[in-house]
């Protein structure tokens, strides 16, 4: 008998650690995959994923089938959390800096808000190779914050469509930017 990975969430809320095995198994890649691109950090992220996954054992009761699926509750729990990691490193040291605690590196800022102003005119310009569908997606992802769920709510298309068109978009700037280049 195969259960999906919805139904072993459901179980694992009913206190089912072998069903809660099964769901890990199934989403640990997608979660650890998740929090990797945000902190890129593979000992911080191995503790986030740590995090997400104990959160998940106990507000599995939480998860609403109709809401969507469980790999996508336990993603979006994932990203949350390691953005949230991401802030709060960014606010600890901010404090430190404020406070003198931290010192920090000598650096020429001007010519470091140059570097940041041309990359940001490259991006600009990159962005303005793509298609407009796929511009209005990126811009509602990366820049919005929004879901793939969302965009395709607010666009009133398929989840796959708006996939597709933030995928072949990120390659165009990809392939623009020459990241691979560098």
């Amino acid at each position: 008998m195969t259960t999906t990975t919805e139904d072993a969430l459901v179980a694992a809320a009913r206190g089912d650690q072998q069903a809660f095995a099964s769901f890990y198994d199934a989403t640990a890649g997608a979660v650890h995959g998740t929090v990797l691109k945000v902190l890129r950090d593979p000992a911080q992220s191995e503790e986030v994923v740590q995090e997400v996954f104990l959160e998940a054992w106990r507000t599995a009761a939480r998860f609403d089938p109709a809401r969507g699926t469980a790999r996508g509750w336990v993603v979006t729990m994932a990203h949350r959390r390691a953005v949230d990691r991401v802030r709060s490193a960014q606010a600890s040291t901010l404090r430190d800096e404020k406070a003198g605690l931290r010192e920090v590196p000598p650096y020429d800022s001007v010519s470091e808000e140059v570097e940041d102003v041309l990359e940001a005119d490259e991006v600009r310009r990159a962005l303005t190779l793509l298609t407009p569908v796929q511009r209005q997606a990126i811009d509602l992802a990366y820049y919005g914050g929004r879901t793939h769920r969302q965009i395709a709510e607010d666009l009133q298309l398929p989840l796959g469509t708006v996939k597709t068109r933030l995928r072949d978009g990120l390659i165009r700037l990809r392939d623009a930017l020459g990241v691979g280049d560098r």
